[in-house]
């Protein structure tokens, strides 16, 4: 029994230390890091695409219909009876869906 305990002694504490570093880090990379950049790189890509006569929803909750769009906004058509409109920061828009006629192409 006295040899298990010298053998366990001579054992550093980074050789366990290390290996449950780097386990825990590819762990917290594969469930935390790596789907969040794949969603901002989605999200990216929506706004990039974002085209007139699209209907986007705001961070604010507001809805409407793109007029025009800029390097780093755009204006949307919030009412068609009072022709209200307002300019938006490209980076606010939370999700855009294409209108019924136009199905984008895959």
């Amino acid at each position: 029994m006295e040899f298990l305990m010298q053998n366990q002694a001579n054992v550093g504490p980074m050789k366990t230390f290390l290996p449950l570093m780097i386990i825990m880090f590819a762990v917290m990379y594969f469930l935390i890091i790596r789907p969040q950049k794949q969603k901002e790189k989605k999200r990216l890509e929506m706004i990039t695409n974002v085209r007139k006569q699209d209907r986007i929803v705001t961070a604010g909750g507001v809805h409407g219909v793109v007029v025009t769009v800029k390097e780093n906004d755009v204006i949307i058509r919030v009412d068609d009876a009072k022709d209200v409109k307002i300019k938006v920061d490209k980076s606010a828009i939370t999700s855009v869906s294409v209108p019924k006629g136009e199905k984008e192409e895959a």
